[in-house]
């Protein structure tokens, strides 16, 4: 982080954050951008659903985050009026599953008269590389990849982000869940997908890679490729997808993963930057990983990927942005309310 000017401070800087913005209650203490606790409370209840219910997922949010930021706090080992600030995920997202968050942020700022920091979803996972060693230096591009965005970030600095590229329809996350689905495979299902691809033949079965101008992705085309790819295989063999599931899923995430990766080399190539990293849920993909690994040694860039616990939606990564944020003084007024959807 040489090449980026950060406001120092005297003091350390102790932040308790809060992450609700989909199914998962988060809360974590960082002091100093140093992660000191960070804990995640599921919501199982949607299995049987096959995807996420938003009335369900705010009920849970609101039994699940005391006891998750009380757990929090303790294994971080601090007092809890030696806080700074609190900070919340603010936006996109379910909207009742952040209003449970941010209410719960607003009151507890209120009650110990601390600063609140606001922060959005989608910039927390581009700075969630930036919680661990090693950290890429800036600029950098980030391939943030998850169930409801798919977007290529340049990132200048923590306080400079800039979309170059994004999805025109579906993200890579829903096209591995829509895929999994028409499998017959239980929710979450690009988990899933990933585990039997790894004993499947990539090569096998091909599927089209989209023909989009720029540095903008569109996954429909690939799902409606392969549902009527199943539905062609099945008439003439009802056993076609039981006998042929793990080479289903290798062809099937090579493509998606292809599509990820030639936008981002075109990327690179266009804005000359070779530090790389990727982020949000469908970088905990294997096949996207070790894909990225492999390009990176090719092209020579720097590569970098977060632990897998700050892969999906944590409260470590809404943690680090918060400290960035209070480094540069940028605190939220008390009657801000949280957004569902927000422009960076």
């Amino acid at each position: 982080m040489s090449d980026v000017s950060i406001p120092a401070f005297s003091k350390d800087v102790l932040i308790l954050a809060i992450e609700s913005s989909c199914d998962d209650t988060g809360a974590a203490v960082c002091r100093n951008g140093k992660i000191l606790s960070n804990l995640i409370a599921s919501q199982k209840i949607h299995e049987q659903y096959g995807g996420v219910v938003p009335e369900l997922a705010s009920r849970a949010h609101i039994q699940n985050i005391v006891p998750v930021v009380d757990l929090a706090i303790k294994k971080a080992g601090i007092d809890l009026h030696k806080l700074d600030a609190i900070a919340f995920t603010q936006a996109p997202g379910l909207i009742g599953s952040l209003l449970v968050g941010a209410q719960f942020a607003k009151s507890l700022a209120m009650s110990l008269q601390k600063p609140l920091i606001s922060v959005h979803h989608m910039q927390a996972h581009v700075l969630a590389n930036m919680i661990d060693e090693p950290r890429p230096s800036f600029p950098f591009l980030c391939l943030t990849v998850s169930g409801g965005h798919t977007q290529i970030v340049v990132c200048k600095s923590p306080y400079n982000l800039e979309v170059i590229g994004e999805t025109i329809d579906d993200a890579a996350g829903e096209a591995f869940d829509k895929t999994a689905k028409l499998l017959g495979l239980p929710y979450p299902g690009g988990p899933l997908i990933d585990k039997y691809a790894k004993e499947g033949d990539p090569n096998r079965f091909s599927f089209p890679e989209p023909n989009i101008a720029g540095l903008n992705f569109s996954f429909s085309g690939l799902k409606t490729s392969v549902l009527y790819f199943l539905q062609a295989e099945k008439n003439k063999n009802s056993s076609f997808v039981e006998e042929n599931l793990s080479d289903i899923c290798a062809s099937v995430q090579q493509r998606i993963v292809s599509i990820l990766l030639n936008k981002l080399k075109k990327a690179s190539k266009e804005t000359g930057i070779q530090n790389i990293c990727i982020a949000g849920g469908v970088s905990a993909n294997s096949g996207l990983r070790n894909g990225l690994e492999e390009l990176g040694n090719r092209e020579g860039w720097s590569t970098f990927i977060p632990k897998f616990e700050y892969c999906t939606d944590n409260a470590a990564m809404i943690a680090i942005t918060a400290y960035y944020k209070y480094l540069n003084q940028e605190f939220a007024d008390i009657t801000i309310s949280p957004t569902a959807r927000a422009e960076w």
